[in-house]
């Protein structure tokens, strides 16, 4: 498959479900990540007439759909009543997800307090398991995403955003119903970078890497290529020199700018010596 074909766009809360796979397919993106939270694409809004109407009408249009939970949702979490709907948000996805055909589900490991640390991984660990034993029931895919840092001073802190830590969970997490999503310029924001990131990963477990610019050891920043300093032609050549040949998915600014940036990231990734045919 050409690169420029594995390049989707992460759509968000930006469009209906409905509306989303039109978009993409009007500009020939062949996969699309959506979040369903709110609006119209709220979880609790999906029947079986209209699972029905949005497989028929992704599969006419060669759009493949992926979904993607909500990072301030806390799979940490371990307090009565607030962990047992974190459960219940993790298994609404994983129970819709088949009915949409969706090719995999983007989840996350949680967030901690600082004082808390132990406890709120072993939650968020525990509950993954869980997730991961759902899903195989129901036929879906859990990637689990490393996240960003936060500043060093800040209370509250991302889970998996180390290898050190997402190595925690997906040593545990072993199943065909779970895999990672490399978020690149998450490990550009750290000292190992990409290099040591990719170096470290098992790369046969990422189905997904998601894109976007930012600067080297800064903070969270989703920014459209050339803002940052990200280096999009030597990430390609060293994932694609490894035999990664999954999907990416542009994570940045609007619908157009994500779609602009597939024709840069293939231009880069060619100007790397990659072949992108």
């Amino acid at each position: 498959m050409a690169l420029i074909d594995r390049i989707g766009v992460d759509v968000g809360r930006k469009l209906r479900l409905e509306d989303a796979i039109d978009w993409a397919a009007r500009n020939a993106v062949r996969h699309i990540d959506i979040q369903l939270d709110t609006g119209p694409n709220a979880v609790t809004l999906f029947d079986d007439a209209r699972c029905r109407n949005i497989r028929a009408r992704a599969k006419a249009n060669g759009v493949a759909i992926a979904l993607h939970t909500l990072s301030a949702v806390n799979v940490a979490e371990y307090s009565p009543f607030l962990s047992e709907a974190v459960d219940a948000y993790l298994q609404a996805y994983i129970e819709v997800a088949p009915r949409l055909e969706a090719e995999w589900i983007v989840v996350h490991a949680g967030y901690h307090f600082t004082a808390d640390v132990p406890m709120r991984m072993e939650a968020g660990r525990d509950r993954l398991q869980r997730m991961v034993r759902h899903a195989e029931r129901h036929g879906a895919l859990l990637l689990l995403e490393n996240l960003n840092r936060e500043p060093d001073n800040a209370e509250v802190h991302y889970l998996a955003h180390t290898m050190e830590e997402w190595r925690f969970y997906y040593d545990a997490i072993h199943s065909p119903s779970f895999a990672l999503s490399f978020t690149a310029n998450h490990a550009h924001l750290l000292p190992p970078g990409v290099e040591g990131f990719v170096a470290d990963v098992p790369l046969e477990r990422v189905k997904e890497v998601r894109l976007a610019d930012c600067w080297r050891n800064g903070f969270e920043e989703h920014l459209v290529p050339g803002q940052g300093d990200f280096d999009f032609g030597a990430m390609f050549a060293l994932l694609e020199g490894r035999g990664y040949r999954g999907a990416y998915t542009n994570a940045f600014g609007t619908l157009d700018d994500m779609q602009a940036a597939r024709a840069f990231m293939v231009r880069t990734a060619r100007a790397a010596g990659v072949a992108v045919d």
